[in-house]
């Protein structure tokens, strides 16, 4: 970033909407942008124009889970121009940019590090965080690891330290110790949210679109990949469309497969297709023979490691 120093803060609400601009938030999406959060109270409310506005008006880009780091670029009135790296993105090359309310970040602490020792992960579509409040926590928030007793595991927070139980949870002896899965563990993560509302900029179990799906599904199986789907084709390994198996990310393009990308989903295998489709569906299998996303199929890319026999 030119030699500027960029401070790190962390997320603390359950899920923070990224924002295009420190204005694009509107009235009804008060809901999103205070803290505490009341995602429920704010995806109740949305129409399905007002869904739709959120992508063809170009006011949201992605979303970031409670805990997780964001670089600080700048201020403007209550709100805060963020980068997120876990999200790589061809937008920024130190992560994915955008805006976020500055209620909802908290300066990382000096001891904070995801890096180093223990990590504790949400497996599975909510978890309760218990503290001083309530925190109702989305699927692959990560959190540092705090200790473990009574069937309950302690981690830190943003806020200090809270409670988890063990049954929501993995615990990995650190992030690079992250199990890495196999192409049907991908599949079998993404068969936990079937008839979720497709949701756009959505990286949350409160709502996806079709590449957070893609994006999170992949992180559940131990796989950073790039968050938007132009960039998720332009990386990962090439696959013939002969050689697809469950797990591996198919691209579609307009033009029937010529133009630009506009759509990424999961194959499920057996000729189907696991995806988040667009505002006012839901995530959903389809098989792909007969469909428009037959003749728009352009690419399919592997994440996963094929593990050996």
């Amino acid at each position: 970033m030119g030699g500027i120093k960029l401070n790190k803060w962390l997320v603390n609400v359950p899920v923070a909407t990224v924002w295009t601009s420190y204005d694009s938030a509107r009235e009804i999406d008060l809901d999103a942008v205070t803290n505490p959060v009341d995602l429920h109270a704010w995806l109740s409310a949305l129409t399905y124009e007002t869904r739709l506005g959120l992508c063809d008006d170009n006011l949201v880009q992605t979303q970031v889970l409670y805990g997780q780091e964001v670089l600080l670029l700048e201020e403007k009135e209550e709100w805060a121009h963020i980068l997120v790296p876990e999200q790589p993105s061809s937008k920024n090359e130190h992560g994915y940019p955008g805006w976020v309310p500055k209620c909802q970040l908290v300066p990382c602490p000096a001891d904070w590090d995801l890096h180093e020792g223990p990590v504790v992960v949400v497996t599975k579509p909510r978890a309760i965080l218990t503290n001083e409040t309530k925190l109702e926590l989305s699927f692959q928030t990560m959190l540092p690891l705090s200790r473990e007793e009574d069937g309950q595991v302690w981690v830190k927070t943003p806020n200090g330290t809270g409670a988890l139980d063990r049954e929501h949870v993995v615990v990995f002896q650190s992030l690079a110790a992250r199990c890495k899965g196999t192409g049907n563990d991908i599949v079998s993560a993404g068969e936990q949210f079937l008839g979720l509302p497709y949701l756009w900029g959505g990286m949350s179990s409160y709502g996806y679109d079709c590449s957070g799906f893609s994006y999170s599904m992949c992180k559940a199986g131990g796989y950073v990949i790039p968050r938007d789907a132009h960039d998720q084709a332009d990386a990962g390994i090439p696959v013939e469309p002969s050689e697809i198996k469950p797990g591996d990310l198919l691209f579609f393009a307009y033009e029937e497969g010529k133009g630009k990308i506009h759509h990424v989903g999961i194959y499920y295998g057996d000729g189907k297709l696991m995806h988040s489709p667009n505002t006012g569906k839901t995530i959903e299998i389809i098989p792909l023979a007969g469909t428009i996303y037959e003749k728009e199929l352009c690419a399919a890319r592997r994440y996963w490691l094929e593990m050996e026999e």
